[in-house]
């Protein structure tokens, strides 16, 4: 059975990048060797249906701008699977979850410069996931739950998003006190996920310390993937933190497995 998998995709760069982050991605997609597909929660996709992308081939979708030419002519020319997302659809509705198939949305930056190093030849067939900030973390897992049946089919589930993603504190990471707030928001993460504290976590708002500040309202989308991944799970044998790392101290680089 695979795993489900919810990994940070931090800055586009991440894709071309020599970094710690990035030589861990590449290890972690020779770990996980070639699944029979790929599913994978973007938060830069966002829709109040659920959508599932059933193209046959995808383009690459250059969902940013500022960054360096070399970043623009990476493509990602991923093969889709437009049976498996009729399946995924057929899942849906039989947890009564409405959903859409759509056949013309390329791949975005969340999925696309991840998706380059775990499996940089573009061989794995993905299919793409929208994701929705304004249900509840629970709605958010159950959609995730739906879909733990394909994982006994070598099919692996991704959330890509970021735990800590507040813009408005990027050029502050020198404050000790920023940098102990968004930790400390962290590591309350990290110790309910190992729990399995289901009814904390999806109350993060009111629980967590300084939720606010680490995942504001303009940016709950970064953070959805999470309990997208977490729903796909089940109910896991084993919650481990592969990956924690920090971008100019107070964006989140962080990889959960649950298996």
């Amino acid at each position: 059975m695979r795993p489900s998998l919810f990994i940070a995709h931090g800055s586009p760069m991440i894709a071309i990048e020599e970094s710690p982050y990035g030589e861990f991605l590449d290890q972690l997609g020779r770990r996980l060797e070639h699944p029979r597909a790929v599913v994978i929660f973007s938060a830069h996709w966002e829709s109040p249906v659920q959508q599932v992308s059933a193209v046959s081939q995808y383009t690459t979708i250059y969902d940013f701008g500022g960054f360096p030419d070399e970043l623009y002519r990476v493509v990602y020319p991923a093969p889709g699977d437009p049976a498996l997302a009729e399946e995924i659809q057929n899942l849906l509705a039989q947890a009564n979850i409405a959903a859409e198939r759509d056949r013309s949305r390329g791949l975005d930056h969340g999925a696309w410069t991840l998706l380059k190093r775990l499996f940089p030849e573009a061989s794995v067939p993905v299919v793409a996931m929208s994701v929705n900030a304004r249900l509840s973390p629970r709605e958010q897992f159950a959609i995730g739950q739906a879909l733990a049946p394909l994982r006994d089919h070598d099919i692996l589930i991704i959330g890509s998003g970021v735990t800590v993603h507040n813009f408005q504190i990027l050029g502050m990471g020198h404050s000790r006190e920023l940098q102990a707030a968004v930790k400390a928001f962290q590591r309350w993460l990290d110790d309910k996920l190992s729990q399995w504290d289901l009814e904390a976590l999806f109350d993060y708002e009111h629980q967590a310390p300084h939720a606010r500040l680490a995942v504001p309202q303009n940016g709950q989308e970064h953070f959805a993937p999470l309990f997208y991944a977490m729903g796909a799970a089940g109910t896991p044998d084993s919650i481990e933190i592969l990956h924690e790392s920090w971008m100019w101290n107070v964006m989140a680089n962080t990889v959960f497995q649950f298996a």
